[in-house]
Parts: C-alpha cells; sequence; structure tokens
C-alpha cells in the first residue's frame, strides 16, 4: 500500500491517504466538478465521536486547508485536529460495500459496528 501525505508546517503529518483513497476521491472530486475534501469529527454514536468527510470546492478560512499533490485540497476543522492528526485514510471494497477507512493512531476505542471511536484526552 503506497501513502501520500499531508504535513502542517512543523512538516508532522496530519492526514495520510493511501493511493486507493486519494483516486476515489479525486474521482468522485472530478465527476461532481468539485476541488477539495474537508474532514472533520462529529460527537455521535456510542463511542462518542465519528469521521466527517464533506466534498467541498470552497476553502473554509478557519480550517487549516493545504493542497495534496496539486490534486484537490483538504481542509481540516482546527477544532478536531487533535483528533485526526497522523490519520491514514484508506478506501476498501469488501463484496458489494465500499468505504473510507480511518486507521488512527490516537484512537483508543471503537464501538462494536465500527461507527464511532473514543480518544483519551
Amino acid at each position: 500500500m503506497s501513502i501520500v501525505e499531508k504535513h502542517v508546517a512543523d512538516n508532522s503529518p496530519v492526514v495520510q491517504f493511501t493511493e486507493v483513497a486519494r483516486k476515489r476521491v479525486l474521482s468522485y472530486l472530478s465527476a461532481n466538478n468539485l476541488s477539495g475534501l474537508r474532514i472533520s469529527v462529529k460527537k455521535t454514536g456510542c463511542s462518542g465521536l465519528s469521521y466527517v468527510l464533506d466534498y467541498i470546492d470552497e476553502r473554509n478560512s478557519s480550517d487549516l486547508t493545504e493542497e495534496l499533490q496539486d490534486d484537490f485540497f483538504i481542509s481540516v476543522d482546527k477544532k478536531s485536529l487533535s483528533f485526526l492528526k497522523g490519520v491514514i485514510i484508506d478506501y476498501e471494497k469488501q463484496g458489494i460495500n465500499h468505504k473510507f477507512t480511518f486507521k488512527n493512531p490516537n484512537q483508543t476505542g471503537q464501538c462494536g459496528c465500527g461507527e464511532s471511536f473514543t480518544v483519551e484526552s
């Protein structure tokens, strides 16, 4: 699996995409005439937090926004940054199901269905 990294000014990874995930994002953006992906977390589910991916066209000035290898831009919700630092986003196909998956080094727990996760404060 190859990984495409995105770095902030201190050169530490914020969010990484596998090549498969990057291609899936690019395909959707191209088909829908959009240019970016916003990544955040919200409070929900049995474990407390859930990932949110929104395809967007405009940058949000309150987000950390950077270009990803000139392919598309990512906007990371600054309030979610501590939960997302170091996350690897992949895109997996299992039978007829297709979904983005998240490998999060900050995660300390997950609900049984995998829809929400926990991070120690």
